[in-house]
């Protein structure tokens, strides 16, 4: 299991959650973070730090089919080329030494604006 960010974060882009992440797993996107699931070692420390409420474990997008689009979502953020570039961003280790990347899924690209 792995944590999630759903799309109260939209918009929204906080950041609180990279700033406690011990492993650095969190990527900025344009509108949106999302959490490498190769990555994330589980310790929970980004869910209590989201201020709205975005962060879950995979596993609620079992019974929750707003959830499970997220969840998907992020895997097609690691292992398909994103909008504009020719490889799959894959497992980096670690958000830092990327910075932003400044694109989305088109899920998220195309998501109606707050």
């Amino acid at each position: 299991m792995t944590y999630v960010i759903g799309g109260n974060c939209i918009d929204v882009t906080d950041r609180a959650c990279m700033g406690v992440c011990p492993v650095d797993c969190i990527y900025m996107g344009r509108r949106k973070c999302y959490i490498n699931p190769n990555e994330c070692i589980e310790c929970g420390a980004c869910e209590p730090e989201c201020p709205v409420d975005a962060i879950f474990l995979d596993r609620a997008g079992e019974s929750d089919p707003a959830k499970a689009i997220h969840v998907e979502d992020t895997e097609r953020f690691f292992a398909e080329p994103l909008p504009g570039r020719g490889e799959p961003l894959g497992d980096p280790g670690g958000a830092t030494a990327i910075g932003e990347l400044g694109v989305d899924t088109p899920f998220v690209a195309e998501h109606s604006a707050r």
